[in-house]
């Protein structure tokens, strides 16, 4: 479900003229036995909340006093959300001719025309405090506090986040909390501002628009409101007339594919930070340490220790952290049993509690390899926020290929690419551009009969890729650098770039120079570092005469102005040679 709860205001929302009508207990009842949660936010105080409804137990959380305090029916316990107000605020105000005061744990309370005298009070004395008006009642709450903020509290006790929660009311001060919630609902007797800022009004008023509202989660989960919901949508970037293509960050199961280095990295980056502004919970599994340094999520696992099942499903158990699943310490052909065993705990996850809301695979063809078997079982109902990234969709499981209905394709030949992605799941083809501008990505979306040439959004926070994977980790016999020399006769393995300075710096002058002449320094950069830059400066210094002390100087220099190399220990050259040789 994308809708796991339901948070609704009370007066002129569930209730008319302070009731509830038996009809619309029923509704909510019906709501709770679809396994959904259910939320009160009001501006009322409890002591008065309970004087005119006796149907507490309904609800998992009452988010009281417009925000301020957050009560559980079940345990009755009450959270005070923050500061309590001074004493003297209240005399002062009776001294000053405000009468019908009301003062809650937080909140301080009265009725329009005395708001002068309010605004006064809290300017005299010095106080931070919000004056926040709902139908005529003036409401005194600490700066910051409102119905969001107390929704987003009742939420994270849930385990739940707002954007799996539909939220309902009808006056100024449900701005906020409609604002927060994935959809906001305006009943028809809603004030017009509200009306207009809500992604959908219901046709009847009062409770029996919120039973209209219930009724249409429990038959389609509100998918027949998805279409509005566009301004959750995740900016990919512009096409040539300026018009911006969004992802929906719910629906949609992305595919990234490209050749090695075409920039998949930095798109995937640049959608992976706005989600995290729009607040939505993301999983990244990471295969080769391509994401170690991402801000804003925890990371689990380096090249020294495995991640564990359990840690990850305990950081994701608070709906505002990101998790980086980092594979390094798990040797290459057990990474995709691990995965396997990863999977279905997060689709379980899913289904209780509607997160995390994106999980990123890459190096997808490795992960869910065509020929992995329990792909078509874990991958069954997935409907939400599967991305693969890939420099082989072909080598990628049909099954789930299958699901996909969104793909982002760049880099050399990207035709090729999407020809493809498209031939491995039957996908008519459309007729696409056979290269590139720089920054450029195809944009290929089911139900569309075109694909979209877009101008990509660059993330805002560059990153160096790989570098604590390339700096520390160990690319593999395959990926790794040999210092052979001109006869052939060594084969000192560099298995990453602290080990290539180290070597570097014990071998013999004919050995380095071999290598320099022969191009294979920025070869290996270009090919298994994955580093244009790096490759592109040592290139120059290929074709610049040096001596070999000089080249190896200029070439550590490169290296140590994109990588922080762990620091040497205290041995000789020819104990890190004798060691490599061992290897």
């Amino acid at each position: 479900m994308r809708y796991l709860a339901l948070a609704a205001d009370y007066d002129g929302t569930l209730a008319h003229h302070g009731k509830v009508s038996d009809s619309t207990i029923a509704a909510l009842q019906r709501l709770k036995d679809s396994g959904r949660k259910l939320l009160m936010v009001s501006g009322r105080e409890l002591p008065d909340l309970a004087k005119t409804f006796d149907h507490f137990e309904l609800f998992d959380r009452m988010v009281l006093e417009n925000g301020a305090l957050l009560y559980n029916p079940a345990t009755r316990e009450e959270t005070v959300l923050a500061e309590e107000p001074p004493p003297q605020f209240v005399e002062t105000l009776y001294a000053r001719g405000v009468s019908r005061i009301s003062v809650g744990r937080v909140i301080v309370a009265t009725w329009e025309p005395h708001q002068k005298e309010v605004l006064e009070t809290i300017h005299d004395m010095g106080l931070e405090r919000q004056v926040i008006f709902n139908k005529g009642a003036v409401m005194v709450l600490p700066s910051g506090v409102n119905k969001a903020t107390g929704l987003t509290a009742g939420l994270l006790q849930l385990g739940l986040s707002p954007h799996n929660c539909v939220a309902v009311g009808d006056a100024e001060n449900d701005h906020t909390f409609l604002s927060a919630a994935e959809c906001g609902v305006a009943v028809s007797n809603a004030l017009d501002v509200l009306k207009e800022r809500s992604d959908w009004v219901t046709n009847c008023d009062h409770g029996h628009g919120v039973e209209e509202l219930i009724d249409q989660l429990i038959k389609d989960d509100l998918a027949v409101l998805n279409e509005r919901l566009k301004r959750h949508g995740i900016l990919v970037g512009k096409t040539a007339t300026d018009a911006e293509r969004r992802l929906d960050p719910f629906g949609v199961n992305l595919l990234i594919a490209g050749s090695s280095a075409s920039g998949k990295s930095t798109v995937t980056t640049g959608l992976l930070e706005r989600l995290q502004s729009k607040g939505y919970q993301f999983l990244i599994v990471d295969p080769e340490g391509d994401y170690s340094t991402l801000k804003g999520a925890s990371v689990l696992g380096d090249v020294t220790r495995a991640p564990l099942v359990e840690e990850v499903l305990d950081q994701l158990k608070n709906p505002t952290n990101n998790v980086v699943v980092n594979l390094l310490g798990i040797p290459l052909d057990q990474r995709p049993a691990f995965f396997d065993s990863l999977l279905p705990r997060l689709q379980a996850m899913r289904i209780a509690k509607g997160r995390p809301h994106w999980i990123l695979v890459d190096e997808a063809h490795h992960l869910l390899h065509a020929q992995w078997k329990p792909a078509e079982q874990t991958l069954s109902g997935q409907s939400m926020g599967m991305t693969l990234v890939t420099v082989h969709p072909e080598s990628v499981s049909k099954s789930a290929l299958e699901k996909v209905n969104a793909a982002i394709v760049l880099g050399e030949r990207p035709d090729k690419t999407l020809t493809t992605f498209c031939a491995a799941v039957s996908h008519p083809l459309p007729l696409v551009p056979q290269q590139l501008n720089r920054g450029d990505v195809l944009l290929w979306e089911a139900g569309r009969d075109e694909v979209a040439v877009v101008h990509t959004e660059p993330p805002k926070n560059e990153r160096r890729r790989h570098s604590r994977k390339y700096a520390e980790g160990n690319l593999g016999p395959d990926r790794s650098f040999y210092f052979r020399g001109p006869e052939k006769k060594l084969k000192l393995k560099a298995q990453n770039l602290a080990i290539f300075q180290q070597l570097a710096e014990g071998i013999d002058d004919e050995t380095w120079l071999f290598h320099l002449q022969q191009g294979d320094y920025s070869a290996w950069f270009r090919e298994s570092i994955k580093d244009e830059e790096l490759a592109a400066e040592a290139e120059k210094i290929e074709a610049t005469e040096l001596s070999a002390e000089e080249s190896r100087e200029a070439i550590g220099a490169a290296i140590g102005k994109r990588y922080t190399l762990p620091s040497e220990k205290a041995t000789g050259h020819e104990e890190k040679v004798e060691a490599a040789k061992a290897e």
